[in-house]
């Protein structure tokens, strides 16, 4: 019952006018007014901005803010993985040689996150990892490794929640929302970054040009919050060891390392 009415809401009022109308409040200036609420509901961390508060135009201009150069340092030990994003790391597990994973007890398929078999058959029997950001985090996403961009597609229209809500309830959020999907080939294999698109606002800029990407080099940014997917290739990628989750985690800091 409770699944069917949060479906049923969701589906309601998430319309391209909603996304449309929300998206032009949010980068116009009559949204300046609502920063420092916002700020202070938020908790934003105001000492690593880039600007101070009243230096922002609008909302828009403010989620998608920049950090201070020293905010962030990023592990540098050769086979580190870094996290992409600022966020909680709400899930981590073993893709199944199906092409599933098992999220919040929801099963996903890999193929359909990635728009085919082909794509998802190499990452049968690895590793994934979701991050979850909330408006309170840093928007913008970073690469976990070092390497060479081999394919970067874009799949979906609309977009729901990606909060806990929004995994326990949800249909396939994962799966079928908006999504920008960037293949990388690093020095031991192949990871797959997903930016998954939040409710409403189906919007994900990329902004690094080029085919090669440094260990936290800026790829793109949220304009709200969402979430990041990361898939590696079968005994490509081990953890630090056994983690407590949800854990909240900085982008930068160490997820785990590629297995030479």
């Amino acid at each position: 019952m409770r699944q069917g009415i949060y479906r049923l809401f969701i589906e309601l009022t998430n319309r391209k006018w909603s996304s449309l109308l929300l998206g032009r409040f949010a980068r116009s200036a009559a949204s300046k007014r609502l920063i420092p609420s916002f700020a202070k509901v938020y908790h934003i961390n105001q000492a690593e901005m880039e600007k101070e508060l009243n230096q922002y135009g609008s909302l828009h201009e403010f989620f998608t803010r920049r950090l201070k150069t020293d905010a962030r340092a990023i592990e540098a030990e050769p086979l580190a993985v870094v996290s992409p994003v600022d966020a909680v790391l709400e899930d981590i597990g073993p893709i199944e040689p199906t092409h599933e994973i098992y999220v919040k007890g929801k099963v996903y398929s890999i193929a359909e996150m990635l728009g085919g078999e082909e794509a998802a058959m190499r990452y049968a029997g690895g590793t994934y990892m979701v991050l979850y950001l909330s408006p309170s985090h840093y928007h913008r996403i970073h690469s976990p490794v070092s390497g060479k961009i081999s394919k970067q597609w874009t799949l979906g229209t609309r977009s729901y929640p990606v909060n806990r809500l929004g995994l326990k309830y949800g249909k396939d959020t994962l799966a079928k929302n908006f999504r920008t999907i960037t293949e990388m080939e690093h020095a031991h294999g192949r990871i797959v970054v997903v930016k998954v698109g939040a409710m409403f606002v189906n919007s994900i800029e990329a902004v690094h040009k080029g085919d090669t990407l440094e260990k936290g080099e800026e790829m793109a940014y949220f304009t709200f919050g969402s979430t990041v997917v990361l898939l590696f290739e079968k005994d490509t990628f081990v953890t630090t060891g056994k983690l407590k989750l949800p854990l909240p985690i900085k982008m930068g800091e160490k997820l785990g390392f590629l297995k030479p």
